[in-house]
């Protein structure tokens, strides 16, 4: 087995609280640090499973047996999150190349969408997308996934 390590957001009663705190622990939840940040309530798990999935999956069950706590997302801020410049500088492409392929100037169309709101002055791209929206429009196709790949992905559609 291997141990994945994620952190899963949590609403609810006052996880720092001896009652809730004990009542996690039973749970199976001894493998999380607890924390609070900005009035945020989050669980940092080092858990040992097949795959993420089933590491995630576990976690969450174990978490929301718990009565009066749920889990509202999965963060990780391992998630390659990627500027127009830094997918620049991975392809080897200037910003302005990148930003045409956004704009759908230039390239077949279908640039990945931004991982945050388009609005926003400062966007961002998932590079599992962005990387694999590359290869296709060079031709290139990707037989299998990568680990990353599969995790960037898992994250992406649990913290939806």
């Amino acid at each position: 087995m291997r141990s994945w390590a994620f952190t899963l957001i949590v609403e609810g009663e006052d996880l720092q609280s001896d009652e809730t705190f004990d009542a996690l622990f039973e749970a199976g939840c001894d493998d999380a640090l607890v924390g609070r940040t900005n009035g945020v309530q989050y669980m940092d798990f080092d858990r040992e499973a097949l795959t993420l999935a089933d590491a995630v999956l576990s976690a969450v069950n174990a978490v929301e047996s718990v009565p009066g706590v749920r889990v509202v997302r999965l963060d990780d801020v391992d998630v390659d999150l990627v500027s127009m410049s830094e997918i620049a500088e991975r392809t080897g492409r200037t910003r302005e190349s990148i930003r045409l392929f956004v704009s759908g100037e230039r390239g077949p169309g279908g640039f990945p969408l931004p991982a945050n709101d388009p609005k926003r002055p400062h966007r961002v791209w998932r590079w599992s997308e962005v990387e694999r929206w590359m290869q296709e429009s060079s031709g290139k196709t990707q037989t299998t996934d990568s680990e990353e790949d599969l995790r960037a992905a898992l994250i992406a559609a649990i913290a939806a």
